[in-house]
C-alpha cells in the first residue's frame, strides 16, 4: 500500500457495496448493518440517499416503531460522495466541514463506502 499521505479512497474504500431499498423497514435495515457489521447502507434511490446507524439510533429514541418505518422516513438524502482518486486528507476535509461520517464511493455508479473510522485508521 502507498505511504500515508498518498492513500486513496479507492485504496481503503469498503466493497461490495452494502445496499438496501427505501421500502424496507428500519429494522431490516439494522439487522442489515449488524451482521455485515457496518454503519451505513446506501439507499437505491435517486437522489442518492444514505441510511446510518445514527439514523436507525434516533428513530429508535424517538419512539418509533421500528418494524413498520421505511427507511425513506429516516434516510439521508442528497448526500455529499467521494470518488475513488481522493486523497484521505481531501476526504477528512469534507467530512470535517460537512459533519459527516460517511461518504459512498461513486465512479459512473456507487462502487463502495468510506467511513471516518477509514479515515481515521489510516491519517493517524
Amino acid at each position: 500500500m502507498p505511504s500515508n499521505d498518498r492513500v486513496t479512497v479507492g485504496d481503503v474504500m469498503s466493497t461490495p457495496l452494502e445496499t438496501i431499498s427505501k421500502d424496507a423497514t428500519v429494522r431490516e435495515a439494522a439487522q442489515r448493518m449488524r451482521d455485515a457489521d457496518i454503519s451505513a447502507l446506501v439507499v437505491t434511490t435517486t437522489p442518492r440517499a444514505i441510511i446510518s446507524s445514527t439514523d436507525v439510533l434516533d428513530a429508535v429514541a424517538g419512539g418509533d416503531d421500528v418494524s413498520a418505518l421505511r427507511v425513506s422516513d429516516v434516510m439521508t438524502t442528497d448526500v455529499e460522495t467521494a470518488t475513488p482518486d481522493l486523497y484521505m486528507e481531501e476526504v477528512a476535509a469534507m467530512m470535517a466541514t460537512y459533519g459527516i461520517k460517511h461518504l459512498p464511493v461513486v465512479e459512473d455508479d456507487y462502487v463502495g463506502m468510506i467511513s471516518s473510522t477509514d479515515v481515521t485508521a489510516h491519517l493517524s
